[in-house]
């Protein structure tokens, strides 16, 4: 069986290690080098249950807490219950997570009720996991191509059977796996890549995929307010780190879920004239900051901070999408052949808001999952009843006279009107602007992420348009409230 496996991170390089291993024939390409993605970049831990004083029903229960009513407890158990294999798997290929003596060293993250948090380099976990599978991969019999762009999805019959290249060329595959990651570059502040530009949402879309929960996005409260928005992991608050205004006071709590502390910043910030509020880590030291987050703490410096002498200003940045491909517990879309892993997937696992430190855990275990699909055929798990009908959007190119654009002009109004918080009026004038705008002429790496961006920036305004309540990362002011009848997951279609 041919299997073909789209992008690098953890999902992906487990996926393409698990597959090869069942004895695939496999290849992996990814646009840029194997170590650029959200996997690499990813600093806080690992979320799993490990020791006598957890249980997996507990860290249940605190990822549906997050979630808003609309994580999958199917799913979510799945994640939980098997992610203890999957870390020990990772540990296997050669992933060293911190020990604390003896033992497994755990941290507490936000909305977690017990200290569950793996780390690996401190602050360097993601980095960790990806470079012990790349070089596992590099073993392996798997064929790598790097620096290779991926164009669009190959359909013939109702049945995806591979991709077309930037190039013109195609590769076939008895199986595709999109594990192509996030959609951080929709906005002007996020933490992720430069990679990260919703290729495999869009490319699924184009090709008649169904997607879902493409408005829940989530913010991470504390980028360092400075060029590239560097992430000050959650565990720093974690640790006991507190968010100060500029009178030097508390505003809010700390460990509350990511969504509400983005919101309570942003509301300061407002109140502050735009000023970034302060996270104040002083309490520790320089010395304990440096060992504890070595990556943090040479990016602070480098900006200019000594974080360990004053508190650093923060602001929220994009950071994790909830919303993706609609796919099953296995990685099965709606479209056979199609398979689905990681941050560029939605199977309810996440609902309205990732709880901390699920999606490197993710990535672990439903990478293992895809695997036993192939041989399941192509029939997904049934979507109902927690699943909407989808609603069709226009996803087009745009008018053939329509406006070029640039993605920063893309980027500064997906932030205005489909960022922390939204209305209808803003995201009908979104919607109104897109629709304006023409798909750039794919040429190049760059402009086929353009054309991307627009086809996904467009699913997203539809689908803020069409929640009018507020639920996890999906805020609106002008419905403030979350509406029990609303509790369900939307879907978008390409028309």
């Amino acid at each position: 069986m041919k299997v073909l496996v789209i992008g690098s991170g953890v999902a992906g390089l487990v996926a393409a290690l698990e597959s090869s291993e069942a004895g695939h024939d496999v290849t992996l390409l990814t646009k840029s080098d194997l170590a650029t993605s959200n996997t690499r970049f990813a600093q806080g831990g690992v979320a799993v249950v490990l020791g006598d004083d957890d249980t997996v029903a507990e860290h249940v229960a605190d990822t549906l807490v997050a979630g808003a009513g609309l994580s999958d407890p199917d799913t979510v158990g799945i994640l939980c219950f098997e992610g203890p294999d999957a870390i020990g798997e990772l540990i296997d290929r050669g992933v060293q997570f911190d020990m604390h003596g003896d033992e497994l060293a755990h941290g507490l993250e936000a909305a977690h009720s017990h200290p569950r948090i793996l780390h690996a380099g401190g602050d360097a976990t993601g980095a960790g996991i990806a470079y012990a599978l790349i070089e596992q991969l590099r073993r392996s019999p798997v064929t790598i191509r790097e620096q290779t762009t991926a164009v669009d999805l190959l359909i013939r019959d109702g049945r995806c059977f591979g991709v077309t290249l930037l190039d013109g060329d195609e590769l076939h595959a008895d199986a595709v796996v999109l594990a192509t990651g996030g959609a951080g570059q929709l906005f002007p502040y996020t933490t992720n890549p430069e990679v990260a530009t919703a290729d495999g949402i869009a490319m699924a879309l184009r090709a008649g995929a169904v997607a879902a929960d493409l408005e829940f996005y989530q913010f991470h409260p504390t980028s360092l307010a400075a060029p590239g928005n560097f992430l000050v992991s959650e565990a720093v608050r974690g640790e006991g780190a507190v968010l100060l205004d500029v009178d030097g006071n508390r505003f809010t709590d700390e460990l509350a879920p990511r969504d509400q502390v983005a919101r309570a910043i942003a509301a300061q910030m407002a109140k502050q004239g735009g000023a970034p509020v302060r996270l104040d880590a002083t309490r520790f030291g320089s010395e304990f900051l440096a060992k504890r987050f070595p990556n943090i703490d040479a990016a602070c410096r480098s900006q200019g901070f000594d974080w360990g002498v004053e508190p650093i200003p923060v602001a929220p940045a994009a950071h994790y999408y909830m919303g993706g491909v609609r796919a099953d517990a296995w990685g099965r879309t709606s479209l056979p052949g199609l398979y689905a892993v990681g941050e560029v997937a939605c199977n309810g696992l996440h609902g309205a808001n990732r709880l901390a430190s699920n999606s490197l855990l993710e990535g672990a275990v439903y990478g293992r999952r895809v695997v036993e699909a192939f041989a399941m055929g192509d029939a997904h798990d049934p979507f109902e009843p927690t699943w909407a009908e989808p609603i069709a959007v226009d996803l087009g190119g745009g008018r053939p006279d329509g406006e070029p654009f640039a993605r920063s002009d893309l980027q500064q109004l997906m932030w205005d009107a489909a960022g922390l918080a939204r209305n209808a009026d803003d995201l009908a004038e979104a919607a109104a602007e897109l629709a304006t705008w023409r798909a750039p002429e794919v040429t190049d790496a760059k402009s086929a992420e353009d054309a991307n961006l627009l086809v996904v920036a467009r699913a997203v305004v539809a689908s803020a348009l069409a929640r009018q309540e507020s639920r996890g990362g999906h805020y609106r002011t002008d419905f403030p409230e979350s509406d029990p009848a609303q509790a369900t997951h939307s879907a978008v279609v390409a028309r």
